[in-house]
């Protein structure tokens, strides 16, 4: 089959399109041919193995695993003698650590649920990750109710937009911040209220709010507690930080500065979880969640698509179809 495959971190051209075997199924595993795989920063910072820390965990010297990419979405090939919930021909979505950006995956069933009608297979590639943690940022840390104000920033990414209609679904006012350019996307996705900041700093409004997803981490953490009610809750969920211990020291401070203050400031680490993903499907199912799709990239160009989501400011998420 082919595969998008890297023998050493580095920057997007350590990728090949290389032929490599067909993975075969354990007993509760199934084959997926796959058709679309999304892609995003997470999946960038482990191709180039920064920050270093993430070496303890996908290989020292080289990346453990050859092939890139996490999220996949596409059709049973084959199942294991003990799955009984997918056979073959069924369409499915949902995460594998063992690499997506190929024609085949190798998924333990547990990771995988049906792809809802009327819901297309690139649509459905975009969701796993992304969604996952708008959902157990709003849901689980936060502990979002209908009518609290939320802000979110980076409301036109590949979290920021599916965190938008999440908390819109629980019954919560929704303010989106975003470039220019956006402010349209970011509307049309339910926010009741964006703000530009090419044109105004949110941490400078007089607006309060009981929860703050901030995806950006542009603004210093006492500018952004200012725009917190005297006990909401602030999330920040960037990836980026230092090239050592990348978002590390950032986590550290928040956790020690919460101690401090009625205000609760929640650094996370998303988690895949089946149950949530059935909750992504059924949200997909009726509508109130739609993947927004920035582009589109064949599996020949694998290493475009990493390079354009490590350089930022996507709108929604980014595919690789097989």
């Amino acid at each position: 089959m082919r595969a998008a495959v890297q023998h050493r971190y580095g920057p997007p051209s350590v990728l090949s399109s290389s032929e490599v075997g067909v993975p075969a199924p354990g007993r509760r595993d199934v084959l997926v041919r796959v058709v679309a795989a999304s892609v995003h920063p997470g999946d960038y910072f482990v191709m180039t193995g920064e920050p270093y820390v993430l070496r303890l965990a996908f290989g020292l010297r080289r990346p453990r695993h050859g092939i890139p990419g996490r999220d996949l979405a596409g059709v049973v090939a084959a199942v294991g003698r003990a799955v009984t919930t997918l056979r073959p021909g069924d369409e499915v979505f949902g995460w594998s650590t063992a690499g997506t950006l190929a024609e085949y995956a190798c998924v333990p069933a547990d990771n995988l649920v049906p792809v809802p009608a009327d819901v297309s297979i690139v649509d459905a590639a975009a969701v796993p990750t992304s969604a996952m943690t708008a959902l157990q940022a709003l849901r689980d840390v936060a502990g979002l109710r209908p009518g609290q104000r939320v802000l979110v920033t980076g409301a036109s990414g590949g979290v920021g937009s599916f965190a938008v209609q999440i908390a819109k679904a629980f019954g919560a006012e929704v303010t989106g911040v975003c470039s220019t350019r956006n402010v349209d996307l970011v509307r049309s996705l339910g926010a009741d209220h964006v703000v530009d900041y090419t044109k105004t700093d949110f941490t400078r409004t007089e607006n309060r709010y009981d929860v703050v997803l901030d995806n950006v981490e542009a603004q210093p953490l006492a500018a952004v507690r200012r725009v917190l009610t005297p006990t909401g809750t602030l999330v920040p969920n960037s990836g980026r930080g230092g090239r050592w211990l990348g978002p590390l020291g950032r986590i550290v401070r928040a956790r020690a500065l919460s101690g401090f203050t009625r205000q609760r400031l929640k650094p996370f680490l998303s988690v895949e979880k089946r149950q949530d993903l059935l909750a992504l499907a059924d949200l997909l199912a009726t509508g109130q969640v739609r993947p927004v799709i920035d582009r589109t990239y064949p599996l020949a160009e694998a290493a475009e698509a990493l390079r354009r989501v490590g350089a930022g400011h996507t709108r929604g998420k980014v595919v690789v179809t097989v």
